[in-house]
């Protein structure tokens, strides 16, 4: 009887953000919930996320005083995506993700912490704000979820230490300032001692911060209000009737079993490792592995064949079809190599980044969409598509770079396994890169000159209020985000096109129903997460804005699947 058919109210493919959402949405509202994951755990890309919403007009900026017109983020979002603002996505984001947030708030375990200090990426666009579009999962206990435990993601192994996450905020600042703070010092030692006592009781991280606090949050809701979750249960094919999508057929240990539904939300992670449709749809990807994917390997397409199967359609249209970040391949010692995002180190004073021919090319203080697609633009297509990013001993000791941590932690792994490239000249540190060495001299020349002043003329680093915040405001020059590279030996990482999921989804509409070519909703089948195309058109206008619109739109669809 293992595999006997079951019947519910709502199928739910995918246990990310998106279709946690979804089936805590929709179970509130007394609705009976069957969620399928593909993997042994659950989490999704979400798991191995920094886990940050970008959520215009929340209500823990309104509570903090900071109130405004649903027209400013909708302004800056018109200017953003130009020719890619939809009007019914934007609007159907922008009205419902106060709502979404009360709604778990209120409702559920899933709280949140707000990034009300953040500001939106391109400062210089109209209806950009300083701050209060920012929340993140609030840390949780562990011991909340040890019934789920065994089914739920660990954090990334590139982002934390010893299998100790870190939150952004001020835990990292803590993490970054130990050497000369004894306070942070103090903060660290506590944090580590925990963590060993939790290595040592229970075999893992038990404070749980970032995407895995925010999927452990919603697992819990979830469990509490009795959605069967079923994990290492892959969705095969989709049960169409008179065209209304009622269930799907899945394989759950080892055999085919039937789930019939009155509605099924894809929510499957994208395509960041399907091998045939980034061929079609990256750029600069002939193999379908050059470009090295943050998300977990099963997140491969399986909902977008799901929705195609049933008439929906891939959007080809958008700005990008892929959400871009600077990665480093990271080598172990077991033949393995993991992939590290460079989201914290390109920011802070002393850094920059450079082509092979040793020149700068961006604001490497600037969004890691923005990095990418700049590095894209810049390199010739029949060059290999990657950057160094370049520093000092000092700046290495003070900040790391890339995987390899700063003082305490010792350099000479990375060195040894060749992740860290090193010279006690630049002219030898560009010989072991393959860079031009008197491109690379000049380069680091020009730029101390103006560093040295805190002014970046060539590219304005620092210029914006969220290039400041990547800096470092504890740096004692005039600018937090510049500083010269001058004190070796010199040290790079090589940095290559990455991304922290897909953009290009099923088509849908403003209620995250799937769209088939006339336009018109699939009776019974939703997209959310990244199998939705992208609402804001493949942009990157602001950090947490894959999380943001896959919180919003599962929430949308789950409230509406349970209402049809």
């Amino acid at each position: 009887m293992a595999n006997a058919p079951l019947d519910c109210d709502l199928l739910v493919v995918g246990s990310g953000a998106a279709g946690l959402a979804a089936a805590v949405s929709a179970a509130h509202l007394g609705k009976r919930v069957i969620l399928v994951e593909k993997d042994a755990v659950l989490g999704g890309a979400t798991a191995w996320s920094g886990g940050w919403l970008w959520a215009p007009r929340n209500p823990l900026a309104r509570r903090a005083g900071i109130v405004e017109d649903i027209e400013q983020p909708r302004t800056y979002l018109r200017n953003e995506l130009g020719e890619h603002y939809h009007p019914e996505l934007v609007d159907a984001f922008l009205q419902n993700c106060p709502d979404m947030v009360s709604f778990f708030e209120q409702h559920t375990a899933l709280q949140f912490v707000d990034g009300n200090g953040i500001p939106d990426m391109h400062g210089d666009t109209p209806g950009a704000a300083s701050g209060g579009h920012q929340v993140i999962a609030a840390p949780y206990d562990g011991r909340e979820v040890l019934d789920l435990l065994p089914r739920l993601r660990k954090t990334m192994r590139e982002t934390s230490f010893m299998g100790m996450p870190i939150m952004a905020g001020a835990d990292l600042a803590a993490f970054l300032n130990m050497t000369r703070s004894p306070g942070a010092l103090l903060h660290v030692i506590r944090r580590f001692t925990t963590h060993l006592y939790h290595l040592a009781r229970y075999g893992r991280a038990m404070h749980l911060v970032n995407g895995v606090a925010l999927i452990a949050r919603l697992a819990r809701s979830a469990q509490d209000l009795g959605v069967q979750m079923m994990v290492s249960t892959p969705a095969q094919r989709l049960l169409i009737e008179d065209g209304s999508v009622c269930g799907a057929v899945v394989r759950h240990a080892g055999a085919e079993m039937t789930i019939r539904a009155k509605a099924v939300v894809l929510a499957a992670g994208g395509f960041p490792n399907d091998p045939e449709r980034r061929q079609a749809l990256f750029p600069r990807d002939a193999s379908g592995h050059d470009n090295l994917a943050l998300p977990p390997a099963s997140c491969s397409g399986d909902g977008l064949r799901l929705g195609e199967s049933a008439g929906g359609h891939v959007a080809d249209d958008l700005r990008s079809p892929v959400a871009w970040a600077p990665v480093s391949k990271v080598p172990y010692a077991d033949g393995s190599v993991g992939h590290f995002p460079h989201i914290i180190d390109r920011g802070k004073p002393g850094i920059i980044g450079v082509l092979q021919n040793g020149k700068r090319f961006v604001n490497e203080a600037g969004g890691y969409y923005d990095y990418v697609d700049a590095m894209l633009k810049a390199i010739p297509e029949d060059r290999e598509a990657c950057s160094w990013l370049i520093c000092d001993h000092r700046f290495q000791r003070r900040y790391g770079l890339g995987f390899a941590r700063p003082a305490p932690v010792p350099l000479w792994p990375h060195i040894r396994n060749g992740y860290l490239k090193r010279g006690h000249s630049l002219e030898a540190l560009a010989q072991a890169c393959g860079i031009d060495p008197i491109g690379l001299s000049n380069t680091v020349g020009e730029f101390n000159q103006h560093a040295r002043r805190g002014e970046d003329p060539h590219f304005g680093r620092g210029s914006t209020a969220f290039n400041r915040r990547s800096g470092d405001a504890l740096h004692a020059g005039p600018n937090p985000c510049v500083a010269p590279i001058e004190r070796g030996p010199f040290y790079a990482v090589k940095v290559q096109p990455g991304c922290f999921g897909t953009f290009a989804g099923l088509r849908t509409d403003g209620h995250a129903r799937v769209l088939d070519g006339h336009g018109q909703p699939i009776p019974g089948l939703y997209a959310a997460g990244t199998d939705m195309a992208s609402p804001l058109g493949g942009h990157y206008p602001s950090g947490g804005i894959n999380l943001g619109p896959a919180l919003t739109f599962g929430y949308i669809a789950g409230r509406h699947a349970a209402t049809r």
